[in-house]
């Protein structure tokens, strides 16, 4: 789950990493309360959870005379289609140099691996791929509690060494905070010491109870309902609603969809044994998409019984056309079933997602 930049910072600060002064206001007349603490320049930063907040006129500069309105002006904009609520007043640093530098995992290693670059608050991407020394990388094990001094001295190459121990802080919140991503970007100089201008920090959504994360908000409401069933469930950008049970199979389904130049809109596995409940929850999960015209019930009945399945289709009693691809276990009970309803079945894979394509080309 990716953390907004005032609760990054917050994380940073008890890790001993400097931050800016800074406070969260909600509504535009909050922030002249705060300007003594701030000072003349201050920076306001939209928290919304996109990329490129700063191009997309997410981060305004004012004065102690412009903050208000300054922040009223934001408080009225979106920033990429995502209504501003927060935002972070901070105060503006003297910045003398921008550093970059981030820590993820490397999965060729399977190791924490630290960026570095010695020009910070740029798309570092295509900096990266313009010109690949410009980012300077180091492996570091996870066995070790700091970075190793000759790491260091590599990675920072000619940057000045007072960096060292927040780059060395950053790999402890990493590790502490069980993150996919720490990021400081960029990391500044100035005549008062080191700062982190900026913060990233994304934490692995199989660690949130660990870390006391009892919300992901990084799923819609569907992918939180999808988990509470514990679903395997993926949303897609197509209009074919896809079920299945096992990730192999319902794979296949959308591959197949793909195949006849179908657009999917959604990956969801049942698991298997899944009972009538358990597939009325997943009809309906699926047939609530916007968009979804058409389903297609793609099961092998194994330890699935397909009369379990027919009545669990039955229940939903969903508006888009539900078209049933089942065989296995309890395969005519379903079928007999489904069939009172007037359910449509077809026996193979590619005959159901060739009716589907018919209902949503």
């Amino acid at each position: 789950m990716k953390l907004l930049e005032y609760e990054a910072k917050r994380v940073f600060a008890e890790y001993g990493i400097p931050v800016p002064k800074g406070v969260v206001i909600r509504a535009p007349e909050e922030v002249a309360a705060h300007l003594p603490d701030l000072g003349d320049g201050v920076v306001l930063k939209a928290q919304v959870d996109v990329g490129g907040r700063g191009k997309a006129g997410g981060v305004l500069f004012a004065d102690a005379k412009t903050a208000v309105e300054t922040a009223r002006e934001l408080f009225s904009r979106e920033i990429k289609g995502v209504p501003v609520g927060e935002i972070l007043a901070e105060e503006r640093l003297p910045i003398e140099h921008e550093y970059y530098v981030s820590i993820a995992v490397d999965r060729s290693s399977r190791q924490p691996v630290v960026l570095f670059a010695d020009a910070g608050g740029v798309e570092i991407e295509k900096m990266a791929e313009e010109d690949e020394s410009a980012v300077r990388r180091v492996i570091v094990s996870p066995l070790l509690s700091d970075i190793p001094p000759f790491l260091m001295r590599e990675l920072l190459g000619g940057a000045p060494e007072e960096l060292a121990p927040v780059i060395n802080s950053l790999y402890h919140v990493f590790q502490g905070k069980d993150a996919m991503l720490a990021e400081i970007n960029p990391l500044v100089t100035t005549a008062r010491g080191v700062y982190a201008a900026d913060a990233k920090l994304i934490v692995d959504d199989n660690a949130l109870a660990r870390q006391g994360i009892t919300v992901n908000r990084d799923l819609s409401e569907r992918e939180r309902e999808a988990e509470k069933h514990g679903f395997s469930y993926v949303e897609l950008d197509g209009s074919i609603g896809v079920i299945g049970n096992g990730a192999g199979l319902t794979m296949s389904t959308l591959d197949l969809i793909e195949f006849y130049n179908g657009r999917a809109a959604n990956f969801l596995d049942v698991g298997g044994g899944a009972d009538q409940e358990r597939v009325m929850h997943a009809v309906k999960l699926v047939a609530s998409m916007p968009g979804v015209n058409v389903i297609v019930v793609n099961l092998l009945g194994g330890i699935t019984r397909c009369d379990e399945v027919a009545k669990g289709i039955i229940a939903a009693g969903v508006a888009p056309t539900v078209i049933v691809r089942m065989a296995g276990t309890n395969e005519e009970e379903g079928r007999r079933l489904l069939a009172e309803c007037g359910y449509r079945m077809l026996d193979s894979m590619d005959t159901a997602v060739k009716a589907a394509m018919e209902v949503s080309p």
